[in-house]
């Protein structure tokens, strides 16, 4: 099912209205860097400036989550999540999960 699916920050849609609320989506995921990587991105560290390494590894994961909570909500029938948030956590040392929510809704264009 490749339909549109829009997701926001925002308690509603502009332009549309709710008319279902499906209830509580997320996607996580859990991610850690290689030895090589972390080696890398301590290297980077010493220099100071923009770690490129780290940058890529938490926009790959954010990604991910967001997809996993895209899928969710489509599973639940939803054609928009609303009040999207994203939330992170270090599971252990080099171990982060990244957490993706929202309210899974159905909504209508607006006449």
């Amino acid at each position: 099912m490749n339909e549109q699916i829009f997701v926001t920050t925002s308690t509603s849609l502009e332009g549309y209205r709710v008319t279902k609320q499906l209830g509580l989506v997320r996607g996580i995921t859990v991610r850690s860097r290689s030895i090589l990587g972390n080696l890398a991105g301590g290297f980077m560290t010493i220099f100071g400036g923009k770690s490129a390494i780290y940058t890529q590894l938490c926009e790959q994961t954010r990604e991910d989550a967001l997809q996993l909570m895209i899928k969710h909500g489509r599973d639940l029938g939803a054609n928009a999540i609303i009040n999207m948030r994203y939330d992170a956590n270090e599971v252990m040392s080099g171990l982060t999960e990244v957490l993706a929510y929202g309210t899974a809704v159905v909504v209508e264009k607006e006449s």
